[in-house]
């Protein structure tokens, strides 16, 4: 038995159907290409991993591909490509992608492709061993760049023991301790019917789409416990300085908040203001810091959408010499958002240009796709298409301001370059 949402009763032009084994699908029909894109999701992420277990999803996604029930790494790839497909799998914090686009006569191969590697990936050792050392130089890599060494030790000390601590590869500790027994735990355990929403965009009427899932994971049933509840630990604000003495040619600056998740009234304000700072050249910490004071090699604001409370960033490269009065020109421009309200035209332009954005990120079917799945997973469901546009639309002033003064207060600061200098930029 399924339940179909009849999109001329909302404002989405997506229809939803509910299957009996728990799996979301949601179909947008669009006959203008004769292509078909899907993603599926699945509710766990690197948020699922116990913090020893940092990276096992992201070794999981890198593994799924190279094997599966009866088919080789080299038989999965001689597939996809035969019929000039896509297929690729990914893991963010909250939730686990697999995404693939094709023809419209090969969508109905390439999806069942999809469900065997879903269901019945086989984790081969060998490919383990590889993609794990693989994920090792990734992570070994990152630790010669500045800003991803500073955002590190910004998000360990904003978020102490949750998972969004961690980065989604690990560290070179966990990866090294990960085992094919770990991967094939994690899957038993998160990968079920009940925790999956199948989004597809392209030419194929949301009868036929939800036909071919049906045929496809149809007979994949749930286990009969429930699905398992994150007990994530509370995140207690306690702001501090993080400081890595490091000899490169500029110092990173960065200060960080601890910010609301998207169901949050507070959301939409955040998103507007962090546009407003630090979104293109037009943005205010670009014509302040930069263009005027020549501080900044590059400057940038970023407050990411996610299912528990999310990190609202701000960041300037800068000269080692210009360390200090970085720092202070970053902090004084976050600190304007609570004491002195933005003007009426610099709002309307921030939202502009969030919506402007938001509309470019639509338009071909492996976005839509995207993003109506991605909402479902959130459990932010499909209208919230419609509600995220008319919310920003409706922040004013005031709300802006009042999200400054609620969340960016006292900030999370990490600094990294010159030991020198960036101890000269706290004392």
């Amino acid at each position: 038995m399924t339940q179909t949402v009849n999109p001329s009763l909302s404002h989405s032009p997506i229809h939803r159907t509910v299957l009996s084994n728990g799996i979301v699908v949601l179909v947008a029909e669009n006959p203008a290409a004769d292509i078909i894109a899907a993603r599926i999701f699945v509710r766990a992420g690197s948020c699922a991993e116990n913090r020893e277990q940092a990276g096992l999803a992201h070794l999981l996604s890198a593994v799924m591909t190279k094997g599966c029930d009866g088919l080789s790494s080299l038989e999965i790839a001689e597939r996809v490509e035969s019929v000039g497909a896509s297929l690729s799998t990914d893991t963010a914090n909250d939730y686990f992608l697999l995404s693939l686009k094709t023809v419209t006569s090969d969508f109905q191969e390439i999806l069942a492709l999809a469900g065997l590697m879903l269901r019945s990936p086989t984790f081969p050792e060998t490919q383990v061993e590889l993609e794990r050392r693989l994920a090792l130089q990734d992570i070994r890599s990152q630790k010669e760049q500045p800003f991803t060494i500073a955002f590190d030790q910004l998000r360990q000390a904003m978020y102490q023991n949750h998972p969004y601590a961690m980065s989604v590869l690990g560290d070179e500790i966990t990866m090294s301790s990960l085992t094919g027994a770990d991967l094939v735990n994690y899957h038993q355990t998160h990968f079920r019917p009940d925790n999956v929403v199948i989004s597809i965009a392209g030419r194929i009427t949301p009868v036929d789409a939800v036909k071919l899932v049906e045929e496809v994971f149809g007979d994949w049933q749930s286990p009969s416990e429930k699905s398992p509840i994150l007990n994530l630990p509370e995140i207690q604000v306690q702001p501090q300085s993080q400081l890595q003495p490091l000899q490169t040619q500029q110092s990173i600056v960065m200060l960080g908040y601890l910010g609301p998740a998207v169901n949050s009234p507070d959301y939409a304000a955040l998103k507007l203001l962090s546009t407003y700072l630090g979104n293109g050249l037009s943005s205010r910490l670009f014509v302040e810091l930069r263009e005027k004071q020549g501080l900044a090699y590059e400057v940038s604001a970023f407050y990411p959408t996610r299912l528990y409370p999310a990190s609202f960033v701000v960041y300037m490269g800068t000269a080692p010499e210009n360390t200090s009065i970085a720092l202070q020109g970053l902090w004084k421009e976050v600190d304007l958002l609570c004491s002195t309200e933005i003007s009426p035209n610099a709002l309307q332009a921030a939202k502009n240009k969030i919506l402007g954005q938001y509309a470019l990120g639509k338009q071909t079917n492996g976005q839509i796709a995207h993003i109506y799945g991605w909402y479902e997973t959130l459990r932010l469901g499909i209208e919230y298409d419609h509600n995220f546009q008319e919310l920003i639309a409706a922040v004013n002033v005031a709300d802006a301001m009042a999200a400054a003064c609620r969340y960016l207060q006292e900030p999370y600061l990490s600094l990294v370059g010159p030991e020198e200098a960036i101890n000269s930029a706290i004392a």
